[in-house]
């Protein structure tokens, strides 16, 4: 399949910005802006918010009798604890019990529902599911996605969207937003709490245009997609397949991660026994080859991407995404890490460099960094 197959109807906004715009996912985004950088990006989220597009996500809809057995193979997630406006994270196995996807499913009415993912293969997994099922799925690229993140974006919509202070996470209603139909999902990819706002293509460039002129008096401001990786670090949030076994393979074993190692078995939902790869995922508990975990540097040094991570005279990891941030005056990471150094405080020692000539010292570190408690998101009111 060809890169950047797929349009964004906000292309020409991220030009205006100064954004190259890059393949992800088949969609040229714009993973930085020439009129700001990432650290202002950052910024700007953590402390006022930040206006992203995210429509490279993919859109399937899944709706019929059977769509709900579906998604209930499918995911981790039991989907009969799904009502009309909520939603819920999951994720997607393979047959032998590795994650290849992770989603959020959205109920929007009884037997109708928005499966949203990234670029892993749960497409395929619902396709094959689907097969001889009372149930049809549609792939819409029409509905575009914009995420406004941070902690006035409340603040901004209760301006305009009557009841949005009253949504609780991961919950999400149909509205109206300067005279267009949008659903306002209370999720979001950053750690604070923010909202996703869904929208037809066509009316995707007004609302862009209007969010950012209403909301300048608050700070609001575009954001580039690749402030992502930043914020994903302090609250622990991965990015497939940067995290993976498919961009750091096994020696002489299959590409493929456990939910054990990934740290994302609590998406497997209590009781939960019936799911593709289920037995395999079961049995694979406590046969952990990695874990992916935090590292704190004792600098303000940024650990790269591949840095190797040492500790009792042995490489015991590697660094798959860093960053510094000058809110909090630490520089942080998320590692793959041997299971048995994935322990808050364990010395470590990163080789970075070229040929990883320089030496850094750092400690493992519990995730999330930010917000362990999870108050933001979770805040009302």
């Amino acid at each position: 399949m060809a890169n950047s197959w797929r349009i964004s109807a906000l292309a020409e906004q991220h030009r205006k910005l100064g954004a190259e715009l890059e393949d992800w996912n088949g969609m040229g985004t714009a993973w930085n802006y020439a009129v700001s950088d990432t650290a202002d990006d950052h910024e700007i989220i953590r402390t006022r918010a930040g206006l992203m597009d995210v429509s490279g996500l993919k859109k399937i809809h899944c709706n019929g009798p059977h769509a709900q057995a579906v998604l209930d193979y499918v995911t981790t997630r039991d989907m009969s604890k799904l009502y009309p406006g909520k939603s819920v994270y999951a994720s997607v196995l393979n047959e032998t019990g590795k994650f290849v996807d992770d989603c959020i499913v959205y109920c929007l009415a009884p037997n109708s529902y928005l499966f949203v993912h990234g670029t892993g293969t749960a497409n395929e997994m619902l396709a094959k599911t689907a097969l001889g099922r009372a149930v049809s799925l549609t792939f819409d690229d029409d509905m575009h996605d914009m995420s406004l993140q941070g902690p006035v974006a409340v603040d901004f919509l209760e301006r305009h969207v009557p009841g949005i202070r009253e949504l609780r996470y991961f919950h999400h209603l149909q509205t109206q937003l300067f005279g267009y139909h949008v659903m306002i999902s209370r999720t979001g990819y950053t750690g604070e709490r923010g909202y996703e706002i869904f929208c037809k293509a066509k009316d995707a460039p007004s609302l862009w245009e209007q969010i950012l002129e209403e909301g300048a008096d608050m700070g609001i401001k575009p954001c580039s997609f690749g402030t992502l990786d930043w914020l994903r670090v302090e609250s622990h949030l991965l990015f497939y397949p940067a995290d993976n076994s498919e961009t750091y393979p096994y020696p002489d074993q299959p590409v493929g991660d456990t939910l054990w190692e990934l740290g994302l078995d609590f998406t497997v939902s209590p009781g939960k026994t019936e799911f593709r790869g289920a037995s395999e995922h079961f049995a694979l508990q406590g046969k952990e080859r990695v874990k992916v975990y935090g590292v704190l540097l004792d600098s303000k040094d940024v650990a790269q991407i591949g840095d190797k991570v040492y500790a009792d005279g042995k490489c015991v990891g590697v660094i798959t995404q860093g960053m510094y941030s000058r809110l909090s005056d630490r520089s942080m990471a998320l590692a793959r890490l041997e299971p048995g150094y994935a322990e808050h405080g364990t010395p470590l020692t990163l080789k970075t460099g070229t040929n990883g000539e320089a030496s850094l010292s750092a400690i493992s570190h519990s995730l999330p960094f930010d917000d362990p408690e999870k108050a933001k998101r979770l805040a009302r009111g």
